[in-house]
Protein backbone atom coordinates (compact mmCIF):
# COMPACT_ATOMS: atom_id res chain seq x y z
CA UNK A 1 0.00 0.00 0.00
CA UNK A 2 1.31 3.51 -0.91
CA UNK A 3 1.29 6.17 2.10
CA UNK A 4 -1.41 8.67 1.30
CA UNK A 5 -0.28 12.27 0.47
CA UNK A 6 -1.05 15.18 2.54
CA UNK A 7 -1.34 18.60 1.40
CA UNK A 8 -1.21 21.35 3.47
CA UNK A 9 -4.11 24.05 3.71
CA UNK A 10 -2.84 27.16 4.03
CA UNK A 11 -5.84 28.81 5.05
CA UNK A 12 -5.37 27.16 8.36
CA UNK A 13 -1.56 26.50 8.36
CA UNK A 14 1.40 28.96 8.24
CA UNK A 15 -0.49 31.70 9.12
CA UNK A 16 2.42 33.06 11.07
CA UNK A 17 2.99 34.32 7.76
CA UNK A 18 0.66 37.10 6.82
CA UNK A 19 0.31 36.32 2.39
CA UNK A 20 -0.46 33.07 0.84
CA UNK A 21 2.58 33.04 -1.36
CA UNK A 22 4.48 33.26 1.51
CA UNK A 23 2.84 30.35 3.28
CA UNK A 24 3.02 28.16 -0.45
CA UNK A 25 6.73 28.72 0.43
CA UNK A 26 6.98 27.75 3.92
CA UNK A 27 4.68 24.50 2.79
CA UNK A 28 6.75 23.32 0.43
CA UNK A 29 10.08 23.77 2.62
CA UNK A 30 8.02 22.28 5.50
CA UNK A 31 8.12 19.35 2.53
CA UNK A 32 4.38 19.54 1.64
CA UNK A 33 4.11 19.08 -2.21
CA UNK A 34 0.36 20.33 -2.70
CA UNK A 35 -1.53 23.01 -0.48
CA UNK A 36 -5.16 23.81 -0.66
CA UNK A 37 -7.18 27.05 0.54
CA UNK A 38 -10.75 28.60 1.37
CA UNK A 39 -10.54 31.50 -0.73
CA UNK A 40 -7.51 33.40 -2.32
CA UNK A 41 -9.62 36.06 -4.01
CA UNK A 42 -8.07 39.10 -1.60
CA UNK A 43 -4.39 37.74 -3.31
CA UNK A 44 -3.06 38.61 -7.20
CA UNK A 45 -3.65 36.11 -8.77
CA UNK A 46 0.22 36.64 -10.50
CA UNK A 47 1.53 36.38 -7.48
CA UNK A 48 0.16 33.04 -6.31
CA UNK A 49 0.79 31.99 -9.71
CA UNK A 50 4.64 32.47 -9.65
CA UNK A 51 4.68 31.61 -5.85
CA UNK A 52 3.23 27.77 -6.66
CA UNK A 53 5.79 27.36 -9.53
CA UNK A 54 8.70 28.41 -7.98
CA UNK A 55 8.05 26.02 -5.08
CA UNK A 56 6.71 23.30 -7.07
CA UNK A 57 3.86 22.70 -5.19
CA UNK A 58 0.21 21.90 -6.37
CA UNK A 59 -2.44 23.41 -5.74
CA UNK A 60 -5.09 20.86 -5.05
CA UNK A 61 -8.94 22.83 -4.09
CA UNK A 62 -9.91 25.76 -3.81
CA UNK A 63 -13.56 27.18 -2.47
CA UNK A 64 -16.06 29.30 -4.21
CA UNK A 65 -16.40 33.12 -2.56
CA UNK A 66 -18.45 33.11 0.26
CA UNK A 67 -20.61 35.52 -1.09
CA UNK A 68 -21.17 38.69 1.66
CA UNK A 69 -19.20 37.72 4.53
CA UNK A 70 -20.32 40.95 6.24
CA UNK A 71 -23.99 39.99 5.81
CA UNK A 72 -23.55 36.38 7.21
CA UNK A 73 -23.10 33.94 4.09
CA UNK A 74 -20.98 31.54 3.78
CA UNK A 75 -21.54 30.29 0.43
CA UNK A 76 -24.63 30.35 -2.14
CA UNK A 77 -25.20 27.34 -3.69
CA UNK A 78 -28.24 26.39 -2.67
CA UNK A 79 -30.03 30.21 -1.20
CA UNK A 80 -32.75 30.78 -2.73
CA UNK A 81 -32.21 33.93 -4.36
CA UNK A 82 -28.99 34.25 -5.68
CA UNK A 83 -28.68 31.71 -8.34
CA UNK A 84 -26.76 34.64 -10.42
CA UNK A 85 -24.55 35.59 -7.69
CA UNK A 86 -23.42 31.86 -6.92
CA UNK A 87 -22.76 31.65 -11.30
CA UNK A 88 -20.80 35.02 -10.42
CA UNK A 89 -18.97 33.16 -7.85
CA UNK A 90 -18.35 30.12 -9.83
CA UNK A 91 -16.69 32.22 -12.66
CA UNK A 92 -14.18 33.68 -10.12
CA UNK A 93 -13.35 30.16 -8.76
CA UNK A 94 -12.90 29.21 -12.58
CA UNK A 95 -10.61 31.94 -13.24
CA UNK A 96 -8.25 31.00 -10.29
CA UNK A 97 -8.46 27.54 -10.54
CA UNK A 98 -7.46 27.39 -14.05
CA UNK A 99 -4.44 30.06 -13.33
CA UNK A 100 -3.30 27.73 -10.47
CA UNK A 101 -4.04 24.41 -12.54
CA UNK A 102 -6.21 23.38 -9.92
CA UNK A 103 -8.73 20.52 -10.51
CA UNK A 104 -11.76 20.79 -7.35
CA UNK A 105 -13.63 22.89 -6.08
CA UNK A 106 -15.89 23.04 -3.33
CA UNK A 107 -19.42 24.72 -4.20
CA UNK A 108 -20.32 25.86 -1.14
CA UNK A 109 -23.48 25.39 0.02
CA UNK A 110 -24.45 27.98 1.94
CA UNK A 111 -26.58 29.14 5.44
CA UNK A 112 -29.98 29.09 6.13
CA UNK A 113 -31.61 32.21 5.85
CA UNK A 114 -31.68 34.34 8.84
CA UNK A 115 -35.39 33.84 9.99
CA UNK A 116 -36.57 30.70 8.14
CA UNK A 117 -36.73 27.33 9.41
CA UNK A 118 -34.12 24.86 8.56
CA UNK A 119 -37.31 22.49 7.74
CA UNK A 120 -39.44 24.82 6.11
CA UNK A 121 -37.20 25.68 3.71
CA UNK A 122 -35.28 22.13 2.92
CA UNK A 123 -36.81 21.36 -0.25
CA UNK A 124 -36.73 24.41 -1.72
CA UNK A 125 -32.77 25.04 -1.16
CA UNK A 126 -32.36 21.34 -2.10
CA UNK A 127 -33.94 22.24 -5.06
CA UNK A 128 -31.63 25.43 -5.72
CA UNK A 129 -28.61 23.61 -4.78
CA UNK A 130 -29.55 20.91 -7.17
CA UNK A 131 -30.39 23.25 -10.01
CA UNK A 132 -27.04 24.96 -9.33
CA UNK A 133 -24.43 21.85 -9.46
CA UNK A 134 -25.66 20.66 -11.99
CA UNK A 135 -24.89 24.13 -13.97
CA UNK A 136 -21.53 23.87 -12.12
CA UNK A 137 -20.56 20.42 -12.98
CA UNK A 138 -21.80 21.30 -17.25
CA UNK A 139 -19.35 24.66 -17.03
CA UNK A 140 -16.67 22.80 -14.84
CA UNK A 141 -16.23 19.70 -17.21
CA UNK A 142 -15.36 21.48 -20.01
CA UNK A 143 -12.40 22.03 -18.24
CA UNK A 144 -11.31 18.95 -16.62
CA UNK A 145 -12.13 20.09 -12.97
CA UNK A 146 -14.35 18.65 -9.93
CA UNK A 147 -16.90 20.30 -7.96
CA UNK A 148 -17.56 19.08 -4.37
CA UNK A 149 -19.82 19.46 -1.95
CA UNK A 150 -18.65 19.65 1.60
CA UNK A 151 -21.40 18.83 4.84
CA UNK A 152 -20.42 21.28 7.33
CA UNK A 153 -21.29 20.62 10.76
CA UNK A 154 -24.23 22.33 12.42
CA UNK A 155 -23.84 21.48 16.14
CA UNK A 156 -20.13 22.97 16.78
CA UNK A 157 -19.12 25.19 13.97
CA UNK A 158 -22.12 26.72 11.91
CA UNK A 159 -25.85 26.24 13.04
CA UNK A 160 -27.20 27.21 10.20
CA UNK A 161 -25.10 25.72 7.32
CA UNK A 162 -27.19 24.11 5.03
CA UNK A 163 -25.51 20.87 3.87
CA UNK A 164 -24.42 19.11 7.54
CA UNK A 165 -24.42 15.37 6.83
CA UNK A 166 -22.59 12.62 4.71
CA UNK A 167 -26.48 11.07 3.71
CA UNK A 168 -27.99 14.48 3.19
CA UNK A 169 -24.88 15.49 0.53
CA UNK A 170 -25.03 11.52 -0.36
CA UNK A 171 -28.82 11.97 -1.59
CA UNK A 172 -28.09 15.43 -3.03
CA UNK A 173 -25.20 13.92 -5.16
CA UNK A 174 -27.74 11.34 -6.24
CA UNK A 175 -30.27 13.37 -7.53
CA UNK A 176 -27.55 15.27 -9.63
CA UNK A 177 -26.14 12.50 -10.69
CA UNK A 178 -23.04 14.08 -12.44
CA UNK A 179 -19.28 12.36 -12.13
CA UNK A 180 -17.70 15.51 -11.89
CA UNK A 181 -19.41 16.74 -8.65
CA UNK A 182 -18.10 14.40 -5.30
CA UNK A 183 -18.05 14.59 -1.91
CA UNK A 184 -15.98 16.21 0.58
CA UNK A 185 -15.21 14.50 3.40
CA UNK A 186 -14.05 16.03 6.56
CA UNK A 187 -13.70 13.72 8.71
CA UNK A 188 -14.03 16.89 11.67
CA UNK A 189 -17.47 17.76 10.65
CA UNK A 190 -18.46 13.57 10.00
CA UNK A 191 -17.65 13.01 13.34
CA UNK A 192 -19.70 15.31 15.41
CA UNK A 193 -22.78 14.74 13.13
CA UNK A 194 -22.58 11.40 12.37
CA UNK A 195 -19.75 9.68 14.02
CA UNK A 196 -20.00 5.75 12.50
CA UNK A 197 -17.26 6.85 10.55
CA UNK A 198 -16.38 3.25 9.58
CA UNK A 199 -19.01 2.63 8.04
CA UNK A 200 -19.47 5.84 6.72
CA UNK A 201 -16.37 5.91 5.25
CA UNK A 202 -16.88 2.29 3.23
CA UNK A 203 -20.58 3.56 2.40
CA UNK A 204 -19.63 6.55 0.77
CA UNK A 205 -16.14 5.73 -0.98
CA UNK A 206 -17.64 5.73 -4.35
CA UNK A 207 -18.47 9.47 -4.05
CA UNK A 208 -15.65 10.85 -2.30
CA UNK A 209 -13.52 13.21 -4.40
CA UNK A 210 -11.59 15.01 -1.04
CA UNK A 211 -10.63 14.10 2.36
CA UNK A 212 -10.01 16.46 5.29
CA UNK A 213 -8.77 16.02 8.91
CA UNK A 214 -8.56 17.07 12.10
CA UNK A 215 -8.92 16.33 15.69
CA UNK A 216 -12.20 16.24 17.53
CA UNK A 217 -13.24 18.29 19.40
CA UNK A 218 -10.75 20.84 19.20
CA UNK A 219 -9.66 21.02 15.73
CA UNK A 220 -5.93 20.39 16.09
CA UNK A 221 -3.18 18.24 14.68
CA UNK A 222 -4.97 14.70 14.08
CA UNK A 223 -2.25 12.89 16.75
CA UNK A 224 -3.44 15.71 19.31
CA UNK A 225 -5.70 14.07 22.62
CA UNK A 226 -9.33 13.89 21.45
CA UNK A 227 -12.25 11.22 19.83
CA UNK A 228 -10.13 10.25 16.47
CA UNK A 229 -7.49 7.36 16.26
CA UNK A 230 -5.92 9.36 12.81
CA UNK A 231 -3.50 5.85 12.23
CA UNK A 232 -6.67 3.69 12.29
CA UNK A 233 -8.39 6.52 9.82
CA UNK A 234 -5.37 6.43 7.77
CA UNK A 235 -5.04 2.95 7.50
CA UNK A 236 -8.43 2.66 6.61
CA UNK A 237 -8.17 4.95 3.68
CA UNK A 238 -4.91 3.20 2.52
CA UNK A 239 -6.57 -0.46 2.29
CA UNK A 240 -9.49 1.27 0.21
CA UNK A 241 -6.97 2.37 -2.37
CA UNK A 242 -7.68 6.32 -2.08
CA UNK A 243 -5.57 7.94 -4.47
CA UNK A 244 -6.32 11.58 -3.53
CA UNK A 245 -4.95 13.94 -1.06
CA UNK A 246 -5.68 14.45 2.41
CA UNK A 247 -6.09 18.51 3.58
CA UNK A 248 -4.69 19.18 6.93
CA UNK A 249 -7.41 21.38 7.93
CA UNK A 250 -7.14 21.95 11.43
CA UNK A 251 -5.91 24.60 14.09
CA UNK A 252 -2.30 24.19 15.40
CA UNK A 253 -1.83 24.28 18.79
CA UNK A 254 1.27 26.17 18.49
CA UNK A 255 3.24 27.22 15.60
CA UNK A 256 2.41 25.03 12.40
CA UNK A 257 6.03 23.55 12.34
CA UNK A 258 5.91 22.68 15.77
CA UNK A 259 3.13 20.65 14.86
CA UNK A 260 3.89 18.69 12.02
CA UNK A 261 5.33 16.12 13.89
CA UNK A 262 2.63 13.72 13.23
CA UNK A 263 3.67 13.67 9.53
CA UNK A 264 7.13 12.61 10.26
CA UNK A 265 5.67 9.74 12.23
CA UNK A 266 2.79 8.94 9.81
CA UNK A 267 5.90 8.35 7.02
CA UNK A 268 7.70 6.56 9.30
CA UNK A 269 5.01 4.20 9.72
CA UNK A 270 4.14 4.22 6.15
CA UNK A 271 7.61 2.70 5.24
Amino acid sequence: MAPLKLCANISWLFTELPDFSQRIYAAASAGFQAVEAAWLYDCDLQELQRAREAAGVEVILINTPPGDVKEGDLGLGAVPGREEEFRQGLDLALKYAKALDCKRIHLMAGRVPVGSHRLAVAKEMEAVFVHNLNYAADILSKEGITGLIEPINTRITDPRYFLDSPHQAAAILEKVGKPNIKLQMDVFHWQIMDGNLTQNIHKYFPIIGHVQVAQVPGRNEPDSAGELNSSYLFNLLENLDYQGYIGCEYKPLGSTKEGLGWIKDYCTRSK
